[in-house]
């Protein structure tokens, strides 16, 4: 079956690496809108769908973290921020504030061709063979739909969020390792970073009314990783 083309958007205000990574992702089969700066990036990615959203950090007229602020507020489209800035510091904030993942320059466009991939067929339902409805006491899971209902009540997740749940809930009880969480949810554990899937986590657990003192849901177990809870097993 033909698939569908993926339409991205990229916010870079360095003109010739944006030129280059364009034609490197449009000769291997993506469409691929160009913005220069940050507040022309915002609105393009409020006025226009896309199937993924790359975006820089450090931008004129508006910062990339703002930028990934607001575009969240209004879209769930999977964020991938890209960055000189290598200290773990910048890249948690881009995960806290909503990005889906983080590639610091410089990067190789065939990396950033197979994550952007990647992010878009868990986007799509297509991460794998197709999966049945997951349940877990009472959170209930759709991967085809990518929906995911907790206690009767719709959650509002990104695709890696959802991704991340439904490796748990798919494993409730086992201890999953941050290693192996990636691996599940993202295809690939390269050029990870310890507090990456910490601060994913930390989001799904607020989304999910789960209190990391005292959980029901989601437990930390020390030194191993995460692991789901049964309801009722904490």
């Amino acid at each position: 079956m033909e698939q569908a083309l993926i339409n991205i958007l990229m916010i870079e205000d360095d003109q010739r690496l944006a030129k280059l990574t364009q034609e490197y992702l449009e000769r291997n089969g993506l469409a691929v809108s160009l913005s220069g700066d940050g507040e022309a990036g915002l609105q393009q990615a409020l006025q226009h769908r896309f199937d993924a959203i790359v975006l820089d950090l450090m931008l004129p007229a508006r910062d990339g973290i703002s930028v990934c602020q607001r575009i969240r507020e209004h879209s769930d489209a999977p964020i991938i921020m890209v960055t000189a800035r290598g200290e773990e510091a910048d890249r948690v904030m881009g995960l806290e504030i909503g990005a889906d993942d983080y590639l610091p320059k410089p990067f190789s466009p065939r990396e950033l061709l197979a994550r952007i991939r990647a992010m878009v067929r868990r986007a799509r339902g297509q991460a794998g063979p197709r999966s049945s409805v997951v349940v877990v006491g009472d959170l209930m899971l759709d991967p085809a739909a990518l929906t995911a209902v907790l206690d009767g009540a719709p959650l509002d997740l990104t695709t890696y969020e959802f991704a991340l749940l439904k490796a748990l809930a798919e494993r409730a009880g086992q201890v999953l390792s941050r290693e192996r969480l990636m691996e599940l949810a993202k295809g690939n554990a390269e050029e990870a970073f310890d507090r990456s899937i910490d601060v994913h986590i930390s989001r799904l657990r607020q989304k999910i009314g789960d209190d990391p003192r005292h959980p029901t849901r989601i437990r930390t177990v020390r030194g191993a990783g995460y692991q789901y809870l049964s309801r009722g097993n904490s």
